[in-house]
């Protein structure tokens, strides 16, 4: 049997937006997980749930032998915590769902010797924290005067003494990126299905080229 190797990852968005970029690299060898959290879940809405993320490794972990495993990665946001504490929040989901090592830091595999296969993770973030929408509004490649003007409405609303988190905005601007600035009036008219996430992350509005992505692509590559 072939081995494989698996790559976890948090939500819906973060599969589709990393098969694409796989694919873009020509990383075949990366069997990319369901989620962590599943896309009618609203437990993961607040952050990564540890709980969750031992489920998966433990479940992982259990499956390696007859899947003959070859290495795990794991990929999480950094959100407002940053990078650290995402690599401690790792760590300890490791040692709860049974792995007999711990991860140095990120991008780097380590063998795992009773378990027989190799771990590692990677955060996506820009400037050591956000998430994957934040990563995606820094490669964003068309003109984008719909998504854009949100800053006068997040500025109305401090204006106004209302407050929006800035990973509620950053979903938000994404959202109108991809319906209003990335899909034609025609098809806004079927936007569930041609202007959805599924259906954006096809369409050549990212630029996988970007040098936000450096450390991702690279971490991809390792997989080989």
């Amino acid at each position: 049997m072939a081995s494989k190797n698996v790559l976890v990852v948090e939500s819906h968005n973060d599969k589709l937006f990393v098969e694409q970029l796989i694919i873009y690299i020509n990383a075949v060898d990366i069997e990319v997980s369901q989620p962590i959290c599943n896309i009618d879940e609203y437990e993961c809405l607040s952050g990564l749930s540890e709980l969750k993320l031992v489920d998966k490794l433990n479940d992982l972990r259990i499956a390696s032998d007859k899947e003959a495993t070859n290495k795990i990665g794991i990929m999480v946001d950094a959100d407002a915590n940053g990078i650290d504490a995402k690599l401690t929040l790792i760590n300890s989901a490791l040692k709860k769902s049974g792995f007999q090592t711990e991860v140095p830091s990120v991008n780097t595999w380590i063998y795992d010797d009773q378990q027989a296969l190799s771990v590692s993770c990677h955060v996506l973030n820009v400037n050591a924290h956000g998430e994957l929408e934040t990563l995606l509004r820094t490669i964003k490649s068309q003109y984008s005067p719909f998504a854009d003007c949100l800053d006068s409405w997040s500025k109305c609303l401090d204006d106004q003494g209302r407050l929006i988190k800035q990973k509620d905005f950053d979903k938000f601007w994404v959202s109108i990126y991809q319906r209003f600035d990335c899909c034609s009036t025609k098809e806004r008219k079927q936007a569930d299905r041609k202007c959805s996430p599924e259906a954006s992350m096809k369409k050549p509005i990212w630029n996988f080229e970007h040098e936000a992505l450096t450390e991702l692509r690279a971490y991809l590559a390792s997989f080989t």
